[in-house]
């Protein structure tokens, strides 16, 4: 990664099959998620759907998610296996695959 590139920690994801109280459901990647905002260290809990469409790799790997300043500067050359989307008002996701686990960016619209 070029020292040109910033990346800041923003979290890390777990996949689970259990219900955890006061996950969200976001219909159209059919996945329940939680805990963000409410844990020191960025942990979230991640639940999907049989039929959520994401990759294997994210729905049974935990990922680390980083905030970048240009998503596609970011996953430039690299292995996208989601590619650029808007699963929240101001945000920009993608994931990559890095050596088997599944890396996630967030470019967060100011």
């Amino acid at each position: 990664m070029s020292n040109k590139r910033r990346l800041k920690y923003h979290h890390v994801g777990i996949p689970t099959d259990k219900p955890v109280k006061g996950e969200e459901y976001l219909a159209e990647y059919k996945l329940y998620h939680c805990g963000y905002e409410t844990s020191e260290y960025g942990i979230e809990w991640m639940r999907y759907e049989k039929d959520c469409p994401l990759p294997e790799i994210v729905k049974t790997i935990p990922h680390v998610a980083f905030e970048v300043d240009d998503i596609f500067e970011a996953i430039k050359g690299k292995k996208v296996i989601i590619e650029p989307n808007s699963p929240s008002e101001g945000n920009i996701v993608a994931f990559i695959e890095e050596n088997g686990a599944p890396i996630e960016f967030i470019q967060i619209r100011k």
